[in-house]
């Protein structure tokens, strides 16, 4: 139990730290609303329209299927510093992973989920 100590001792400060850094500007900082600053700001001119419409729903399945795709291929870099300690059984076992990979990339690309039209 006494080597958790300074862990503890780690997540409590960091814990303390970061409630106080919150906090702190809400006692500190000027809080003076005005009319002015609760109208629109646009590249320092008036705007001539405020926007509408919708951003279609394409883009942030793309970023989505970036994200998921991208966090997977980051369990390629370990894997690739341990290549020769974990030997044939390694090399399988990346290769199912990436299996499921390919299908899941292949899935994507049957439901044309990247088909930019």
């Amino acid at each position: 139990m006494l080597e958790y100590i300074a862990v503890i001792f780690a997540f409590l400060f960091a814990l303390g730290l970061s409630a106080l850094l919150l906090t702190l500007p809400k006692f500190l900082a000027p809080n003076l609303p005005s009319d002015i600053k609760s109208r629109p700001f646009e590249c320092g001119k008036e705007p001539f329209a405020l926007p509408g419409g919708n951003m279609p729903v394409h883009f942030y399945i793309v970023a989505m299927l970036f994200i998921i795709f991208d966090v997977e291929m980051v369990f390629l870099f370990p894997w690739a510093v341990l290549f020769r300690k974990l030997g044939i059984f390694g090399l399988a076992e990346m290769a199912v992973f990436l299996g499921f990979v390919v299908l899941g990339f292949l899935y994507v690309l049957k439901k044309r989920a990247l088909a930019w039209e």
